[in-house]
């Protein structure tokens, strides 16, 4: 009986995923190791090490490039383990993680998206500086219930849905004043809500300071057209056209991050199995939700990558 072969959705983890230590089991791979060097060379600064910086980590400017070297070093280390491109139908990535999901499709090398990044990570810090606001996620209710709830307590202020993660997951991003009252309105709705630490409103219009300079920084690098496709968060969509990818990056850092979308994208492309690529395991218990039926792991070790591409198809 002929055993069916995995397909493959490779996607990568954005910010809040971090931890101390993040980029340690990737030392210890020669892939791995490799990517950690090239992005420490490009930075200028010892990722390892900055990973166990709790100060380093918990600014934009650091973790955004931190979390892209992680990611880019499992995908390498998967690839080095046996992962066939043929058998990826195509990647993703949450917020930031759409840079690593660009460097594994040959999009940019690593570092013309590192160089993006820093760039991006410093930007949207300033930008939390000069127009302050912060981030909820608001738990059990979709997209919908949550643009009603902003649209009940906007007021003047900016209020948007930043992230449509799951059918029970949303986060919403705007003005402190706007968020203290749609956490106030939440909670006598009875969803429960819960404030991210974050260092602004992103993916809101009170990121329009960064887009200048993210966007500068873009205009450096010609896209390649990708080795598959990529299920873009502005869209939602599977995309493969290069001129196309770069126009939706442009406008990345204000716009929503469609994922429930992305990974329903994904999986009618016929992926099988949803492979986390670096820290963490967010957008593992994500795909639990969005696409139940199909197998999701989290690979932040060379031995996790092993194991991930060892299990039979789901």
């Amino acid at each position: 009986m002929e055993t069916t072969k995995p397909t493959y959705a490779i996607v990568f983890p954005g910010q809040g995923s971090q931890f101390p230590g993040m980029a340690d089991p990737w030392s210890t791979h020669p892939a791995g190791e490799l990517v950690l060097g090239e992005a420490s060379a490009s930075m200028g600064r010892d990722i390892a090490a900055g990973c166990h910086d709790e100060a380093a980590l918990a600014t934009t400017e650091f973790v955004q490039p931190a979390l892209l070297a992680c990611g880019v070093a499992a995908f390498e280390v998967l690839s080095a383990e046996g992962l066939m491109e043929g058998s990826v139908v195509g990647a993703a990535g949450h917020s930031l993680g759409e840079f690593g999901a660009l460097v594994a499709a040959g999009v940019l090398t690593l570092p013309q998206a590192l160089e993006v990044v820093v760039i991006r990570g410093a930007a949207m810090q300033l930008a939390g500086q000069e127009r302050p606001g912060t981030m909820s996620a608001l738990l059990g209710v979709g997209s919908a219930d949550a643009r009603t709830l902003c649209d009940d307590t906007r007021e003047d202020d900016v209020l948007v849905v930043a992230n449509e993660n799951s059918p029970v997951q949303v986060v919403i991003s705007g003005s402190v004043p706007a968020i203290e009252r749609a956490e106030a309105l939440a909670k006598e709705r009875k969803i429960r809500v819960v404030r991210l630490s974050v260092a602004g409103a992103f993916h809101s219009s009170l990121m329009e300071p960064a887009s200048a300079p993210i966007n500068e920084a873009l205009d450096r690098f010609v896209f390649a057209p990708p080795r598959f496709p990529i299920a873009e968060n502005v869209t939602g969509t599977l995309v493969d056209d290069p001129a196309e990818l770069r126009r939706l990056v442009s406008l990345h850092v204000l716009s929503a991050v469609r994922w429930e979308a992305c990974a329903q994208a994904l999986a009618a492309a016929g992926a099988s199995t949803f492979i986390e690529c670096g820290a963490g395991d967010v957008l593992t218990k994500l795909a639990k939700r969005v696409v139940p039926e199909l197998r999701a792991v989290a690979v932040g070790s060379p031995e996790a990558a092993a194991e991930a591409l060892a299990a039979p198809a789901a």
